[in-house]
């Protein structure tokens, strides 16, 4: 089994956003909030060792509907949530982004889909030389989920870090650590994670 190789690999932050995260706004996932120190974890560790830090941010329109089926299915989105230039479509402030690293906006659960996502993962550290995608943020089951398989479609290995992902309820979050575990991927732990990617830097030193 592959194992997490710090200089071939690419962090992405999915749509921790301030509606997904923030107590009382529209798409408040709770798992999300609680699991903010993890993330500060794989983020501050990949800084670190030099993985480039994507963060994606999922963005609806007032001026027309531009997810007209996500909105089908969440009709409080019709009015509310992840507005362009708002507020709540600003990453939170606990993961800020970082001058150097890259914000992708989508319209899509998967970040691959009609964005600059794949051109961005192609050229980050050179000519093709990102092979790996960790995945951290939320919802764990929809966004996080569809991007893992995105990714895998496209042949990148996924590293899917469970206790750094939030769901709507533990038993989302399980099924899908199982899913991805068993078909798109690997799904990993934050400790297990760094202890890979330090293994990685120290074989670069050596």
């Amino acid at each position: 089994m592959w194992r997490v190789n710090p200089q071939k690999a690419a962090l992405l932050v999915i749509d921790m956003q301030n509606d997904f995260v923030l107590a009382g706004h529209p798409m408040e996932v709770p798992m999300a909030r609680r699991r903010i120190p993890r993330m500060q974890e794989v983020i501050g560790e990949c800084r670190t060792a030099g993985v480039p830090v994507i963060y994606t941010e999922h963005i609806l329109l007032d001026t027309f509907n531009v997810s007209p089926l996500e909105s089908t299915y969440n009709p409080a989105l019709l009015v509310a949530g992840m507005r362009k230039g708002s507020f709540g479509s600003q990453v939170i402030d606990d993961l800020k982004p970082r001058p150097g690293d890259t914000v992708v906006q989508k319209h899509r659960y998967d970040a691959f889909h009609n964005t600059q996502l794949e051109t961005v993962l192609a050229t980050v550290s050179g000519s093709r030389q990102v092979d790996t995608v960790i995945i951290i943020g939320t919802l764990t089951e929809v966004c996080c989920d569809s991007t893992a398989r995105g990714a895998y479609m496209r042949d990148y290995k996924v590293a899917f870090v469970g206790d750094a992902t939030g769901a709507l309820s533990d038993e989302a979050q399980t099924a899908t650590e199982k899913n991805i575990g068993t078909f798109f991927g690997r799904a990993l732990s934050t400790g297990e994670l760094v202890a890979e990617i330090r293994e990685g830097r120290k074989g670069q030193e050596e």
